[in-house]
């Protein structure tokens, strides 16, 4: 199966990790009005994309997989089921600290995030404190848990993403050269041309020139690095460490 993404509320989180639209977002913060529509627009035009096919992502190389990594991708696993099963229950989430983003979006996965965490997140690795759990909605309202979400700077080198989560097992990814709507005209959010979207996602734009060329503001790097592990959806590796819902 092709790996595709839903951002929803990495666009978000990520920005706590090192990885931000503004520094102050990088800090703990969240990013201005005019940024945040950046969340939005992945949100809803990015949920099922080819990441091998996008100019706007970025993914870590390609590694073979070895018994190690197998070993060591298994242990992870372990301990995310064991430290965070009581997670089950979404209330608990919420008493901890997790945040649900756009609740009012209807998503395939919903993301509650840790901000705290996320800033953690820039200088170490807490497989128990991952910036975001993930979640499914039931037809009823209620929650299932089904993994969780870690995120790091995007200035950190892919052989400091092995040490965390191995290569050879997972892919990581980033948001790049998204070519947005300048500070004040966020009504150029819907501005076309041929049909097609000048500014977001699915923007054919991907090079700062092409963005200036539209008078919008390019970002070459929206967010850092970030990787979901399905730790709760299945007993299969392939599930477990695709990045698709």
């Amino acid at each position: 199966m092709k790996p595709t993404i839903v951002s929803s509320a990495l666009l978000l989180a990520l920005s706590l990790a090192g990885g931000g639209l503004r520094t102050a977002a990088a800090q703990g913060g969240t990013p201005p009005p005019e940024d945040r529509h950046a969340a939005d627009a992945a949100m809803h035009e990015m949920s099922h994309q080819n990441m091998a096919d996008d100019p706007h992502l970025k993914m870590s190389a390609a590694r073979p997989g070895s018994a190690a990594d197998s070993a060591r991708a298994a242990e992870l696993v372990v301990t995310i089921r064991s430290a965070l099963a009581r997670y089950r229950d979404v209330k608990v989430a919420l008493q901890e600290g997790f945040e649900q983003f756009l609740p009012n979006v209807p998503l395939p996965v919903y993301h509650f995030t840790n901000y705290r965490y996320g800033l953690v997140a820039a200088f170490t690795f807490e497989p128990t404190k991952p910036t975001s759990l993930l979640y499914r909605k039931n037809s009823d309202g209620s929650f299932t848990l089904t993994g969780v979400m870690y995120t790091v700077p995007q200035r950190i080198p892919e052989e400091a993403l092995d040490q965390r989560i191995p290569l050879g097992i997972a892919r990581w990814h980033q948001h790049i050269n998204w070519c947005l709507p300048k500070a004040g005209e966020e009504r150029r959010w819907t501005e076309t041309r041929g049909g097609t979207p000048l500014f977001g996602p699915r923007s054919p734009i991907s090079t700062r020139e092409a963005c200036d060329a539209v008078n919008g503001r390019f970002l070459p790097h929206l967010f850092g690095w970030m990787v979901h592990v399905n730790a709760f959806e299945s007993d299969d590796p392939a599930v477990i460490w695709g990045d698709h819902h």
